[in-house]
């Protein structure tokens, strides 16, 4: 039998596929993602990372686990925020990825535990968390909603879920976006990370995933509750909070 068809990008692949060339993706571009970082959103991730972290409550002594972490930007913040009284798991499906968060939160002094494991069979106790992240992770995932379901799983009634993620853009903005996405965005790849074809999948998934409504929604049907969302830089990124009840 054949496997269920998804998308990645906006090819349609088998989802046993998808999950194979998500892992190329993300091995290539490891070495060379916190550069483009910078470089793509010209600084601005950097802010809406900040925010997140604010709008956490996140504090001293609390649980806090990282959902396709990556190079730890949230994890070394969260770190600093629940002190040596608390925890902050740093997990990524990618090796690549994790490995150079591993280094990074080892190099900064704090040695947190660190996990690979895949989103939609997250390796924790039901209700263990105060707080469970993804950012820019959710949109490469083939089963969103079950993804969704093993965040709010672990989450401990009162916890919060933070998904950070590229967003619909308000509208008037859309052609220029388009332009920097599918002309921009390849070239900085090719020129930076010698990788064009993987930044060119980057700025497809953005278009293929869940405006904020639509997540909102998903959000609701895992079992959160009061699901609210922040639009940042126009819509570019949106910032959603669901309570475990």
């Amino acid at each position: 039998m054949d496997d269920k068809q998804t998308h990645f990008g906006f090819e349609t692949v088998a989802e046993g596929e998808k999950h194979k060339k998500v892992a190329e993706v993300f091995s290539s571009v490891a070495s060379r993602y916190d550069v483009m970082n910078d470089l793509m959103s010209m600084g601005l991730h950097r802010l809406w990372k900040a925010f997140t972290i604010q709008i956490s409550g996140v504090k001293r002594g609390d649980r806090v686990l990282d959902v396709a972490g990556g190079t730890a930007d949230l994890s070394l913040a969260f770190a600093r925020k629940v002190g040596d009284e608390g925890q902050v798991w740093l997990t990524d499906i990618n090796h690549a990825m994790l490995a150079r968060g591993r280094d990074r939160v080892f190099d900064r002094g704090h040695p947190l535990p660190v996990a690979q494991c895949d989103a939609e069979k997250l390796p924790f106790p039901s209700e263990w968390f105060d707080c469970v992240t993804v950012a820019f992770g959710l949109r490469n995932m083939t089963h969103k909603d079950v993804a969704l379901a093993e965040m709010a799983r672990v989450l401990r009634p009162g916890g919060r879920l933070l998904v950070l993620e590229f967003s619909k853009v308000w509208a008037p903005l859309a052609p220029a976006y388009d332009f920097y996405s599918f002309k921009v965005l390849p070239w900085l790849g090719d020129k930076v990370a010698n990788d064009a074809d993987s930044y060119r999948y980057l700025a497809e998934s953005i278009r293929m995933h869940p405006g904020q409504e639509e997540l909102k929604a998903m959000m609701e049907r895992s079992g959160l509750r009061r699901v609210d969302y922040f639009n940042m830089t126009g819509g570019v990124v949106a910032l959603h909070r669901g309570y475990k009840v």
